[in-house]
């Protein structure tokens, strides 16, 4: 695996041309068509809802957690706690009890897929990010979640943020599960975020550049 890094290493270096040292120059060429490694791979990120089987090595899964603590956050406080799950019989659980809570209820007709492995999007690692309630946490966690995506995308791996199947964790149903994660007494499961290989190439979504505006 170590191989492994040293190969995505050398090929962003190879392909990063334009970087904020003038030491090392930048090809005005390149700088125009955007080829930086940063911006390529922020522009090309896409939420992955498909995912393969293959397992997430434990090795990525620890980069990309963190390059995810690694972002800004109110007063370098770090009121964040991370845990990770890539045991599928551990989702498997959880996707089941979800299922069978949600029996004869509106939201029965989320979990009639007949291909859901897990109800995680089928992802085979979901990171669980939770935050210590208070005016900037929220914040902190997107932000360090929006870190892990991209470092996902840049080690080569699908990644989706989501909060829809947490709700199951606030029912009594989901209590013994939430425990199972362990968070620190004091803090909350705010969101997670799906990881794996990806099985699709869903095409960007368009953006309103409208909402742009400079103040003169």
């Amino acid at each position: 695996m170590k191989k492994l890094f040293i190969a995505i290493c050398a090929m962003f270096m190879a392909t990063s041309c334009c970087n904020n040292n003038p030491s090392q120059g930048c090809d005005k060429e390149c700088c125009e068509q955007e080829c930086n490694p940063v911006i390529e791979t922020i522009m090309s990120r896409r939420s992955i809802r498909k995912y393969k089987d293959d397992v997430v090595p434990r090795e990525l899964l620890d980069k990309i957690v963190e390059c995810g603590i690694h972002a800004p956050n109110g007063m370098n406080a770090q009121q964040w706690e991370v845990r990770i799950v890539d045991n599928p019989e551990w989702l498997k659980s959880v996707t089941e009890a979800q299922v069978k809570a949600a029996a004869g209820t509106p939201m029965e007709k989320m979990f009639a897929d007949p291909d859901m492995k897990n109800a995680f999007r089928n992802a085979p690692a979901v990171i669980f990010i939770g935050h210590k309630p208070g005016m900037c946490t929220q914040i902190d966690c997107g932000l360090m979640a929006g870190n892990m995506t991209l470092a996902a995308k840049s080690l080569g791996l699908g990644s989706v943020c989501m909060m829809g199947p947490l709700v199951f964790f606030s029912k009594p149903e989901g209590k013994p599960y939430l425990e199972q994660l362990g968070f620190s007494e004091g803090y909350e499961l705010l969101l997670c975020v799906g990881v794996g290989y990806a099985d699709e190439e869903p095409e960007a979504r368009p953006r309103n550049k409208e909402v742009i505006k400079y103040v003169e």
